[in-house]
């Protein structure tokens, strides 16, 4: 098998938190297809935010994270982002939202490849070209709608799942149907709760997660949590804040600056990006940050970009840009 497959796979299982401690590894580690959905592509805010994120999910993002979210559309969107995970891994993903009536319908496409292979026999000699080894793909199709003037959003996901895997001497496909369903309750303004139940279908092929989720937010800030628990992995905490200088006063756009915590376990020392390092994070993987800009008068639109970064340690360092337009 290639030699660079298999640190994929640990970066994932490390990256994902599958594996936290040697002598703390989940009975369910490693039983389940397709971790790559547990991957937040498209979805930089999310990723900023330390994963808490599930309670206050919106726009394109939300069809990713909480489908419930997508409800608070009121205007066509789109959605371009793209991920620069571990290993070479990168994920493009485009998501659109249709309001019709009270109803939003949003689409989305997720496409993942892993470059730089070097395919390799059992004696380490080079074999020729064998093509992209990683090749998966999520397509899906949504449904939400708020009721009570949006304080109660309810959404639906389903999603056509696409997984290939190929090595020196054979491959592996995976072809799957799964389901996200979601719900977000504000009573009051300043008080959000969220829940999310993704990646339902077969047990086998899937990782089936819980996400739950509160917020706390001001005209001037917000603080997110999120509990988040996979079939195959141990119970996981985010929390994140995200400081808002509203459009208004900068006159311009709005600006979000964002920074998040996650549970995951430290995966050694970074020794190669030196902008890490400068910022005191070459041994981090906990920590991730961000921003956001959004102006509701570009060219007659509205339009955002958002962007996050992850240190992964020893692993390397995660990056998402997503752009946006709402027209």
């Amino acid at each position: 098998m290639n030699i660079k497959l298999k640190v994929l796979t640990a970066c994932l299982a490390l990256g994902l938190g599958s594996l936290p401690a040697v002598a703390d590894i989940h009975d369910n580690a490693g039983t389940s297809a397709a971790a790559f959905l547990k991957i937040g592509a498209g979805t930089p805010t999310a990723q900023a935010l330390g994963n808490a994120y599930v309670s206050i999910a919106n726009g394109p993002e939300a069809l990713f994270w909480n489908p419930a979210g997508a409800a608070s559309a009121t205007t066509r969107e789109v959605q371009f982002s793209y991920l620069s995970y571990l290993q070479g891994y990168k994920a493009r993903t485009l998501a659109f939202l249709q309001p019709i009536g009270k109803t939003i319908i949003g689409v989305s496409l997720n496409y993942m490849d892993m470059d730089g292979f070097d395919f390799r026999d059992w004696e380490g000699h080079l074999l020729p070209e064998m093509g992209v080894p990683v090749q998966n793909f999520v397509g899906s199709l949504s449904l939400a709608r708020g009721f009570f003037g949006q304080r109660i959003q309810i959404g639906g996901t389903a999603k056509y799942i696409t997984e290939r895997l190929y090595n020196a001497t054979d491959h592996n496909n995976y072809d799957n149907v799964g389901f996200d369903v979601g719900a977000k309750l504000r009573l009051v303004n300043w008080l959000g709760l969220g829940g999310a139940l993704v990646n339902i279908g077969d047990r086998e092929e899937m990782p089936r997660g819980l996400r739950l989720g509160a917020d706390l937010n001001t005209r001037y800030f917000t603080v997110s949590g999120e509990y988040m628990k996979y079939r195959d992995d141990n119970v996981r905490f985010g929390v994140g804040l995200a400081v808002h200088i509203p459009e208004d006063l900068l006159q311009v756009a709005r600006f979000d600056l964002r920074v998040g915590y996650y549970s995951r376990e430290n995966t050694g020392i970074n020794t190669t990006e030196s902008y890490v390092e400068k910022i005191g994070l070459e041994e981090t993987s906990k920590v991730s940050f961000g921003f956001g800009i959004y102006s509701s008068e570009l060219f007659g639109y509205g339009a955002s970009i958002d962007y996050a970064v992850t240190p992964f340690g020893a692993l390397g360092t995660s990056q998402q840009i997503a752009v946006s337009v709402q027209f």
